[in-house]
């Protein structure tokens, strides 16, 4: 079995490096550098490092036992890039909504994206080195979130970590979906 789960955030929150950090194959990536062209419209505060940005998808695909293999599809992240979104999430089980602490707001939009097409998320937060550590029940306050949707501890660059981050969404996305069903025959 194949399960559909969209990786999304914001701008340089570490989309792209976790779907290649769990990928069991070479993931497809539609990287561009960041050019003058952007430099008025995409906000880089808090990443300035950063060179490149995926302007269609990333792809990957990781497989957790034998039998369930899940395709990873990484949205991009800046807001002139969103109308993909709708696409990319066509036959989603789950999301996993990166936060990047030094630019928590630029987790709202994925979070008013997936509660508003129903589709069940989990909130990882990627730890930057040097960024400022939050427990896990402030930022689920700081980001209003619905009680029980899950907020969990990552690093992107770590395979292990993300993989963490993977199960506990398939989990939390299988309560969700049995929940439902149960609610509509009841």
């Amino acid at each position: 079995m194949a399960l559909k789960i969209l990786v999304a955030g914001g701008f340089g929150a570490g989309k792209t490096t976790l779907v290649g950090a769990v990928s069991d194959i070479r993931p497809l990536r539609t990287e561009e550098p960041l050019s003058e062209a952007g430099r008025g419209v995409d906000d880089t505060e808090g990443v300035a490092r950063k060179t490149a940005s995926t302007v269609a998808m990333d792809f990957g695909r990781i497989t957790l036992h034998a039998g369930l293999s899940l395709y990873l599809f990484g949205t991009p992240g800046q807001d002139r890039f969103w109308f993909l979104w709708d696409e990319l999430s066509e036959g989603a089980l789950a999301a996993v909504v990166l936060a990047d602490t030094r630019r928590l707001e630029d987790c709202f939009a994925a979070v008013d994206y997936f509660e508003r097409r129903r589709i069940p998320f989990v909130v990882a937060v990627n730890r930057f080195p040097g960024a400022r550590a939050y427990a896990v029940h402030d930022v689920s306050h700081a980001l209003d979130l619905d009680r029980g949707t899950p907020v969990v501890l990552c690093d992107a660059r770590d395979r292990d970590s993300g993989k963490d981050v993977l199960i506990r969404t398939v989990e939390y996305a299988g309560r969700v979906h049995t929940a439902r069903l149960l609610d509509s025959v009841s």
